[in-house]
């Protein structure tokens, strides 16, 4: 276990990277900031000339790999961390100075327990790619395929479960102090953001996100994920198919390819709306680093580390919030919220309903460029104090993605109104899924469900209650004081009673005896 001295050290180095860039002026100045973790800023700080407008990201950057992942999750905090700093951290990006090529060999061997020329005839030793966890390079397969390698960094699992070690730490007690610390609930965040990173750690999880996401997209047209080379990953390397294409961040060459942008970007939008809302399974890193455009327009996502998942019920209460701000039926909205249990119930649903009213109808029916999905969740969070609403750690990567669609979207076409982009998928998916004849028919399933259990709980009540045997019922046996029970109920002493029955029992056997032999 970590001592407490070295967490504290570690924050502090932290810290002073942070005041390097300006960005724990914002911590200090926040009323809601309990006093201890304001004095370690002052500490922190202390010899250190501030920037007057602070770059958060960089800070991040600077601190290392875990930190770059923990930024992009604060991203979506606005309530965390400021609406300043989530911008700020919008622009995070994930890219390291490269490991030299040496170590990744030695990687890719010892995952294998093979030489490299017996997985790839060639590999390019300048990586297309460097991340926090991992680097890519482009490879020719022994049967001559192109692929993408995906290497591992040598030591990176160690490093990040020391970092991940004290964001624990801190954020324990960071939410021990109470009050708003206590709302936002820094440590289911700090959780989740672990089970993440694990995930992402893992490079056959990736492989197998990738393979089920493909499975749920096969029906989609205009949306590929690129084919995993199987015999060629494990947990530390990744091989995929390699895809040709435009970075759909490039919008020249997306125009001098002559692709059809509002059409991509229309295409990208249902894309996601199909994985998160009909799939529950979706890529939360859709930044524009991840999608390529290929010559005949399809749209390919590439890196399936951080996936998100959300179950029916909450794909249900997200498609009626979703489609009652885009209707202006901001009653039933604020009714899933009071459902969900998102609002505690001694508050009233018409009020939360006019604050909803107040951030969703500024929106409807203005473009992107005018106003967003971003500053729709902005308004959200900002009413959140006031009706008390627990963070909901589990919808932080749907957030998070909802903001990168909407950017990449924007780009592409910056008419493009997401609102009426999504109602018609929308308005078809809840028609389908929740309407009178989806309902008849989830509850014939569950209950017929029910019913086929029957059998096996009925055995299973039969195995805690077993028939009775061939052997018949003993008769009720008279209850006997035992001598130490008499004593202790009186109060006396225990051990003369332990000699007077061994007295009895030694005369008893002696009896016993006489009378057999």
């Amino acid at each position: 276990m970590t001592r407490p001295a070295i967490h504290v050290m570690r924050l502090l180095r932290w810290g002073r990277t942070l005041a390097r860039h300006g960005a724990l002026r914002i911590v200090e100045e926040n009323p809601a900031t309990p006093a201890p973790v304001r004095r370690l800023c002052r500490i922190a700080r202390f010899g250190t000339r501030q920037p007057r407008i602070p770059d958060y990201a960089a800070a991040f950057q600077e601190i290392g790999p875990a930190a770059i992942k923990l930024g992009q999750t604060l991203a979506t905090r606005p309530d965390l961390v400021g609406e300043e700093a989530a911008r700020n951290l919008l622009s995070l990006q994930d890219s390291l100075p490269p490991v030299p090529f040496e170590r990744i060999c030695r990687v890719i061997e010892e995952s294998f327990e093979r030489p490299i020329a017996a997985l790839y005839s060639s590999i390019e030793e300048t990586p297309i790619g460097a991340a926090s966890i991992a680097q890519v390079h482009k490879a020719v397969t022994t049967e001559g395929r192109t692929v993408a390698v995906k290497v591992q960094r040598p030591d990176v699992r160690a490093q990040f479960a020391r970092d991940i070690d004290t964001f624990e730490w801190a954020a324990a007690h960071l939410e021990a102090f109470g009050g708003e610390a206590t709302r936002l609930r820094p440590r289911l965040t700090i959780a989740n953001f672990k089970r993440w990173t694990l995930r992402e750690l893992d490079l056959r999880r990736e492989a197998a996100s990738a393979s089920e996401l493909a499975q749920g997209m096969s029906a989609v047209p205009g949306f590929r994920v690129p084919d995993i080379d199987w015999d060629r990953t494990n947990g530390r390397v990744l091989t995929m198919e390699w895809i040709d294409g435009v970075k759909i961040a490039d919008r020249a060459r997306l125009i001098e390819a002559g692709h059809d942008l509002p059409d991509i970007a229309n295409r990208l939008v249902l894309g996601f709306l199909r994985q998160a809302i009909s799939a529950g399974f979706f890529h939360a890193d859709m930044h524009q680093g991840n999608l390529f455009v290929t010559a005949d327009g399809t749209i390919v996502a590439i890196d399936f580390g951080i996936m998100g998942r959300i179950d029916r019920q909450a794909r249900s209460w997200l498609a009626e919030i979703l489609y009652g701000l885009t209707t202006g039926d901001y009653r039933r909205v604020a009714e899933i919220h009071f459902e969900a249990q998102y609002v505690p119930s001694y508050h009233s649903v018409e009020e939360f309903a006019t604050a909803l009213r107040a951030v969703g109808e500024p929106m409807r029916g203005k473009p992107v460029s005018e106003l967003s999905v971003g500053q729709m969740l902005d308004g959200l969070f900002a009413i959140t104090r006031d009706f008390d609403m627990m963070t909901q750690p589990h919808l932080l990567l749907l957030q998070k993605t909802m903001v990168m669609v909407e950017g990449i979207a924007t780009s592409l076409d910056p008419g493009i109104n997401l609102w009426d982009t999504a109602a018609p998928y929308v308005r078809e998916w809840i028609r389908d899924e929740l309407g009178p004849e989806a309902a008849i028919t989830t509850r014939i399933r569950e209950d017929t469900d029910t019913l086929l259990r029957l059998p096996g709980l009925i055995r299973r009540i039969e195995d805690m209650f077993p028939a009775k045997g061939g052997a018949p019922e003993a008769p009720p046996l008279p209850h006997i004081e035992l001598i130490w029970e008499r004593r202790e109920r009186k109060g006396g002493g225990f051990w003369p009673y332990v000699l007077s029955a061994g007295v009895g029992a030694a005369a008893a056997y002696g009896a016993l005896a006489a009378g057999l032999f």
